[in-house]
């Protein structure tokens, strides 16, 4: 069996690699990454690098070929382009007789109405047209979204939000990509759809470990959209990022990603990783890059 993974060299993707050495032969697996050199330190492990760029389609029937089993990272950008890379990317797949896609989507992208979901289920639907065996992952939100926010509470600034009472699945991308990996090497998940989360929690909830794990009280405050987009502009956001920036808090805010599951769990064999050891990971890193 032969394995590809796209988007190899992005975040997600990379841990999806590391672990998917884990779990088989570097020979049964491929990369497929719009800048081979960028992917140098997996081919020195054994792994086949190809040239696969999602708006080349050419490229794609070469990387695409001899594959099994395939997961294809969501790539990132206005509608009309990552619907244009998604759909020549599928095709690509069916061309090349792929047995299994498994794609990275979005909490509850068929019915919920968060920002991000149309494009995601747009996507999602894509892969079933093809026939073609599925599995989808639906990715609640990373803890390493909130770095800067952590950032700055090491720092002593107050963590400023204006989700509300809005709940959070945040789970560890090494979680997610663990995830994924046994769902690639594993059997049964032939058209499946998982909900991968961690425990739901709010702001403040996040913020109380935060100051846990800190061991010093890390102060909260609730501000409406517009002061929230007034205080990421004065602390350096480029203003074209701002509307995105507010309507992941609205999103939030609305229940955009407060879906209760334990497809995680299931998938890993063991519980997700605990906020308090998240934090940790997260606040350990930070300390040792000095970032």
């Amino acid at each position: 069996m032969k394995i590809l993974v796209t988007g190899a060299t992005g975040k997600l993707g990379s841990k999806v690699v590391e672990a998917l050495l884990k779990a088989i032969p570097a020979s049964e697996l491929a990369v497929s990454v719009r800048n081979p050199e960028k992917a140098e330190r997996f081919r020195a492990l054994g792994v086949e690098i190809r040239h696969g760029n999602f708006d080349q389609p050419e490229t794609l029937d070469v990387a695409f070929s001899g594959i099994d089993r395939v997961l294809i990272i969501s790539t990132f950008g206005d509608y009309e382009t990552i619907m244009r890379q998604h759909t020549n990317a599928v095709a690509a797949a069916e061309r090349a007789q792929v047995k299994f896609i498994a794609y990275t989507s979005v909490t509850n992208a068929s019915e919920s109405k968060f920002f991000l979901a149309s494009s995601h289920r747009a996507r999602e639907e894509a892969i079933l047209k093809t026939g073609i065996p599925y599995s989808f992952l639906r990715n609640n939100w990373y803890f390493e979204n909130e770095i800067g926010s952590i950032q700055g509470a090491m720092v002593g600034a107050p963590w400023i939000t204006s989700a509300g009472k809005g709940k959070v699945g945040w789970v560890l991308r090494q979680d997610l990509a663990e995830a994924a990996t046994n769902v690639l090497i594993g059997q049964g998940h032939e058209n499946t759809i998982y909900e991968l989360s961690g425990k739901l929690m709010t702001q403040e909830e996040l913020v109380a470990a935060l100051g846990d794990a800190l061991a010093r009280e890390v102060h909260i405050q609730q501000v409406d959209d517009a002061t929230y987009a007034d205080i990421m502009k004065g602390a350096g956001v480029p203003e074209a990022h701002l509307p995105m920036l507010v309507n992941i808090q609205k999103a939030i805010r609305d229940g955009g990603l407060e879906i209760e599951s334990n497809d995680l769990e299931k998938l890993l064999g063991r519980p997700a990783t605990s906020i308090n050891e998240a934090l940790s990971h997260i606040i350990s890193e930070i300390s040792q890059t000095g970032n």
